[in-house]
């Protein structure tokens, strides 16, 4: 069987383990991706937050993602019944990007694999990883081509960016029960042949049916526009087995946008995805690290899976370079308790969503505008940010302020 060595193995061609992948090969260390799919291919988490602008840029690959083209994303609107809740990201807390973008996943992904291997980063696609073994920190993986042949990498450390994949959470008994109660997906793409102009046709929007249950409008510059529903999977139950005419029945359920899509065909039958939280034991070991969905992923409500994913990436790619320098690295401190601070910030934000309390503070009939800043800041993936309170105190402040506008309500 043939064998090759690397210095650093990234299981996974997404935004994860293309943003190791470029920083690591820019600082001279020899990686190789494999990467089960054929890209371009679908996934979902297509709306960006500003924080994975700070990542792309710091990894070099930000420049080519700019002259695609793709929608960009100067915030987010929240719909429940007649209320409205926009937020500006221009208008929030602290420094950092006032803007990203919404993007067809097949083909952002595609664009940053393709400009890696334009760099010398060697992918190989329709590559399945069949076996892992441990020595020490070394690693010896066996791989199944897309010709169905066998061979093996040893590797120095190994990067698990495999997404919903999870190969070493599966193949390492890493899986934990996740932090949050686990909702179900589903979603499609129509071609919006007319869609409105302007803002209106351009702007992220959630509309909320109840506390528990969401639909989602994403536009994209292509004309295309993704579409989808998140709730508790018992939800779901009440529709038609057909995929299809389940989801058109979903769509008459919608205030907002009822009726928008009756006479549109969708692109592809609509996929669910049930169960979608996800969580593990722990996020690193001898010789191998796992970044975003591999670890861990929340909840879709305020599209932060990317931003984990491109945080949790780029700085295991920082850690190794540094470990291969010759530097001790304290990888709970400097990685897994980095990265659960900022988790953390996001699971109180998802708890309190689902709680209705979250709902309360953003659909007030007078918000306060310092606050909103604040919360705006949190939904733009700035979740390290310790100056800003609704950062350092996330566990109470939410249901503090929430409890303070129903006494206003109440009259007490």
């Amino acid at each position: 069987m043939e064998r090759e060595k690397t210095d650093v193995l990234i299981i996974g061609a997404g935004p994860a383990g293309i943003i190791s992948a470029a920083f690591l090969h820019t600082n001279g260390i020899k990686v190789k991706v494999v990467e089960k799919s054929q890209f371009p291919r679908f996934t979902i988490g297509e709306s960006l937050i500003p924080r994975v602008m700070d990542n792309f840029e710091e990894a070099g690959l930000l420049e080519v993602l700019k002259n695609v083209g793709f929608q960009k994303k100067h915030g987010a609107r929240f719909i429940k019944d007649e209320k409205v809740a926009e937020f500006d990201f221009s208008k929030k807390f602290g420094k950092g990007w006032d803007w990203t973008w919404q993007v067809p996943r097949a083909d952002f992904d595609f664009i940053l694999a393709e400009a890696a291997q334009r760099n010398g980063v060697e992918i190989l696609f329709k590559t399945t990883v069949k076996e892992v073994a441990f020595h020490g920190k070394k690693s010896l993986t066996k791989i199944q081509g897309k010709n169905d042949d066998l061979s093996e990498i040893e590797a120095d450390f190994i990067i698990d960016s495999s997404g919903y994949g999870r190969v070493l959470a599966e193949k390492l008994n890493l899986e934990a029960p996740p932090q949050i109660a686990s909702h179900s997906s589903v979603f499609t793409h129509v071609n919006e042949i007319n869609r409105p102009a302007g803002k209106e046709g351009e702007q992220i929007t959630f509309e909320i049916l109840d506390t528990q249950v969401w639909f989602w409008y994403i536009p994209f510059s292509n004309g295309n526009t993704s579409l989808g529903f998140v709730a508790p999977k018992k939800w779901f139950d009440k529709f038609s087995n057909d995929q299809k005419i389940a989801f058109q029945e979903m769509l008459q359920l919608t205030e907002y946008y009822h009726g928008r899509f009756d006479d549109t065909d969708f692109l592809f039958e609509p996929v669910k995805v049930e169960n979608i939280s996800k969580n593990v034991t722990r996020l690193y070991g001898d010789g191998f690290v796992l970044t975003g969905n591999s670890a861990e992923f929340l909840d879709p409500v305020f599209s932060s899976g990317v931003a984990f994913a491109t945080e949790s990436g780029l700085l295991a790619a920082k850690l190794i370079l540094r470990e291969f320098k010759g530097e001790n690295i304290d990888w709970q401190k400097e990685y897994a308790d980095y990265m659960k601070k900022g988790v953390a910030v996001f699971h109180t934000y998802v708890k309190e969503w689902y709680s209705g309390n979250l709902q309360k503070i953003m659909f007030h009939s007078a918000p306060n505008e310092k606050i909103k800043e604040k919360i705006c800041a949190v939904l733009a993936g700035y979740v390290w940010n310790q100056e800003n309170p609704f950062v350092k105190k996330h566990e109470r402040i939410l249901q503090n302020l929430a409890k303070l506008i129903e006494m206003e309500g109440s009259g007490n």
